[in-house]
């Protein structure tokens, strides 16, 4: 089995977006919707007629339009648009006996899903396999009418929306579908989707909205009952308690009222036997949301709305829009300064205040109906854990939350409060279990409350966790910021473990370690980890606090001992890889730069950021600008070398940062070499195995260039007239100047009468005067200490 094309049925924001990631993954996709009946007054206008291409598109090819536009970007870079062509379902069907895999997305109802498989099926191949993305119309029932071949290869795939960006992929199965088909489908999805595969039975609602809408119902109803305002909900289900930032309402409001009603009615009829069904029963304050179109982002309006530069909460008694109003909760306040998720559940839902009240019932509660659904909807814990923080983007599942609060703790509140405790939980702390996870040699287990025993939590192969080798005392050395793994086979691991993953003494020294241990005994090394970020950049506090104390002579010994460890990654005498994941700044997008290889994770964000806290990039990253700008300009016939440098130059002085690895490879901020792994799951070990490659291909290091060609004064002075023009019009402030001119500096190679080839540590010297004498004006020391009050840049 294979999929070289495939083909998405319906073009709504999840069609289309379905499209476009597949299209991120390189795989051309054929985007079909139904042909219009009516023309526009436009197409009108135009002398257009029904039967017209354009018209008989014009669905398929809005929803393609809006994907293009989605914010945030459905496509890793916007020319993967053009992989995706449009078409009607009257017109193109027969376009389908060359797709692989046909992606049903259309509106959630049974019969006109039926009708559509009706009349695809005569186009399909034999091979075809086809799925339905149904968010719960159990997938037995849209089957049946189908031939023996097309039930085979049928079966659900529930994306969730973003889908680029929410990990979750629910596999649903009929009695009838080929496990083959599924086990293909799921393996294709892991490894060129990047998603998270949770395997759900086919019931209402799979697993994530079963018990997603369980909890946002009852969270809802509490919130009423108890008197609770919109802010207080978000405030505290948010990332208070490893939520997502939007929160409760902040995230209904991107779902859309009208889909999250229709989902929570569905779930209502279907569910007559659930033992919580009156907690489907739908709120009156979201019907009259709904019947009053505040439905959220879709409308302009929904729990929020932003009037002007403000954000207005709805008050929920009148339907008008109010100014928002800050919580003010005890154990909240408390909770921010605790860094440990763990410690801030634990503080927040035993608390004795309204938080406490609130974090409390709905989180025992959600406990209590997940623990009941298996083997329902799940056959396991891991299924549903997997399915909550994959599709909702939580930190931690319903059963890891329990253990974090104390099973047993809970559990005897739980009795004193006179709830039924779910039997299978019971039968698991008679049977002397106290956790629903535990660590084994290393290898982490779940309780299996079918067979009454733990069982190894299985990870797909070529999936390597750095903590199941930690837990292996697989580490070779540690501090506070940094430990050095033993991956196996020859290669090791820098991991951070820093807040944020920034960069300071703790980390530059593991690294300064790691090169000269890896020179020594072993074959390659990797610098990656499985934080949130791989590294939101250095630690400014410290450039900070050196600048305030004039400790110049420290500083500039600082900067160096950063740029000769960035420089020893590209030229250290075993290959080193470097595996960036989601933010990846300033000082981190520096040690890709300087890499044998990046094996970077699709969704990485990175960019040279420096200037934003008035700094230029000082770990090699301004000197890596001019040296690539030379490289490219050298390797290509006609190329204009100015040009090639002032797209460096402003990606640099504007603090850009790509969206994507495949954006930063257009940008040149990665090399055509450097590999992009579509499951950022997979990216440690794929970085493994890229070191063992070069390697086993006999790698030799490469020596420090003396031969970088820069432009002088030529390129300086037309830096400086752009940016005199650009300050004169009042688009940047004296000191973005005097920024942009030490940037323009390094990259034109100074003060050069002519065009003229320098050495990478001549470049490197330029960019460390220039860092060094930058952290000595009040303006960046100011914008320095915004940075670390606010969180945001100051343009000052």
């Amino acid at each position: 089995m294979q999929i070289k094309k495939a083909a998405v049925l319906g073009a709504g924001v999840m069609g289309a977006q379905i499209a476009a990631h597949l299209a991120n993954a390189g795989i051309p996709c054929l985007l079909l919707d139904i042909a219009p009946k009516e023309l526009t007054p436009e197409e009108q206008k135009v002398g257009l007629t029904l039967e017209s291409p354009a018209v008989r598109n014009r669905i398929a090819n809005a929803g393609l339009e809006a994907a293009k536009k989605a914010r945030p970007a459905a496509f890793f870079s916007p020319e993967i648009a053009s992989l995706i062509s449009v078409g009607d379902f009257e017109d193109d069907l027969p376009k389908l006996k060359d797709c692989d895999w046909i992606i049903e997305a259309i509106v959630e109802n049974l019969d006109i899903k039926r009708s559509l498989y009706e009349r695809i099926e005569p186009h399909l191949s034999a091979e075809a396999i086809v799925t339905s993305n149904t968010s719960g119309i159990p997938l037995q029932s849209l089957a049946e009418g189908r031939s023996d071949n097309f039930r085979r290869r049928f079966l659900g795939t529930h994306f969730f929306n973003p889908p680029r960006y929410l990990h979750l992929l629910e596999i649903i199965t009929t009695p009838e579908t080929d496990p083959e088909v599924a086990g293909f489908i799921a393996d294709f999805c892991d490894r060129h989707l990047g998603k998270g595969i949770v395997h759900a039975k086919d019931t209402p609602g799979f697993i994530a909205n079963r018990i997603g809408n369980f909890a946002m119902l009852d969270a809802i109803k509490v919130m009423l009952e108890g008197g609770y305002t919109t802010e207080e909900i978000d405030a505290m289900t948010g990332t208070a308690i490893g939520h997502a930032k939007s929160a409760s309402f902040r995230t209904l409001d991107i779902v859309g009222l009208d889909t999250a009603v229709h989902v929570a009615k569905n779930l209502y009829a279907s569910l007559p036997n659930d033992e919580k069904r009156e907690t489907f029963t739908l709120p009156d304050v979201l019907q009259k949301m709904v019947d009053r179109k505040l439905l959220g982002d879709k409308t302009k309006g929904g729990f929020f709305k932003k009037v002007g530069d403000e954000i207005q909460t709805l008050d929920l008694n009148t339907f008008e829009y109010r100014e928002r109003q800050k919580p003010k909760i005890a154990s909240l306040e408390t909770a921010k300064n605790m860094d440990k998720l763990e410690d801030r559940l634990k503080a927040l839902i035993y608390a004795k205040d309204r938080a406490g009240e609130f974090l409390w019932r709905t989180t025992s509660e959600a406990m209590i109906y997940a623990a009941n659904r298996i083997p329902e909807i799940a056959d396991n814990i891991v299924e549903i854990d997997n399915a909550m923080k994959w599709g909702f983007a939580h930190e931690l599942g319903v059963f890891e939350t329990w253990d974090v609060i104390g099973v047993e703790l809970s559990v005897a509140r739980m009795r004193e409060e006179g709830r039924a405790i779910p039997a299978n939980v019971e039968e698991m702390l008679s049977a002397g279990a106290m956790s629903f996870y535990k660590t084994e040699n290393g290898a982490r287990h779940y309780y299996d409350f079918g067979s009454g025993a733990y069982k190894p939590v299985r990870q797909p192969a070529g999936v390597t966790i750095l903590k199941s080798l930690k837990d292996q005392n697989k580490v070779i050395k540690k501090n506070t910021g940094a430990s050095l793994i033993d991956l196996g086979d020859g290669v090791a691991c820098v991991e951070f473990h820093s807040k944020m993953n920034a960069l300071g003494q703790d980390q530059i020294g593991m690294i300064q370690f790691a090169v000269k241990e890896v020179e020594k005994n072993f074959a390659g090394l990797v610098i990656g980890n499985q934080g949130e970020n791989f590294s939101a950049g250095a630690n400014i506090m410290m450039i900070l606090l050196a600048a305030q104390e004039g400790e110049w002579d420290e500083l500039n010994l600082a900067v160096k001992q950063f740029q000769n460890t960035t420089m020893s990654l590209r030229y250290s005498s075993k290959p080193v890889v470097v595996a960036p994941h989601h933010l990846t700044l300033g000082g981190g997008c520096e040690m890709v730069l300087h890499a044998d290889r990046a094996v970077a994770a699709a969704e990485t964000y990175i960019g040279l950021v420096e200037v934003g806290v008035g700094l230029i990039p000082g770990g090699g990253g301004t000197k890596e600008m001019a040296v690539r700008a030379s490289e490219i300009a050298e390797s290509t016939p006609g190329a204009d070398h100015f040009e090639i440098l002032r797209r460096n130059f402003e990606m640099t002085a504007m603090a850009k940062v790509a969206t994507s690895a495949v954006e930063a490879k257009n940008w040149g901020l990665m090399r055509r070499q450097d590999r992009v792994v579509m499951n950022d799951k997979r990216v440690i070990e794929e970085a493994k195995q890229t070191a063992l490659r070069l390697a086993a291909e006999g790698y030799v290091a490469p020596q420090p260039r003396k031969d970088v060609l820069v432009l002088g004064e030529a390129a300086l002075a037309k830096f400086k007239l752009g940016m005199h023009m650009m300050k004169r019009g009042g688009y940047i402030s004296d000191h973005d100047a005097l920024i942009g001119l030490k940037i323009a500096t390094v990259m034109s190679g100074g003060n050069l009468t002519r065009p003229t080839r320098v050495s990478e540590q001549y470049l490197l010297d330029l960019e460390r005067e220039a860092f060094v004498s930058l952290c000595g004006t009040k303006a960046t020391q100011e914008r320095i200490a915004h940075m670390l009050k606010t969180g945001k840049p100051l343009r000052n």
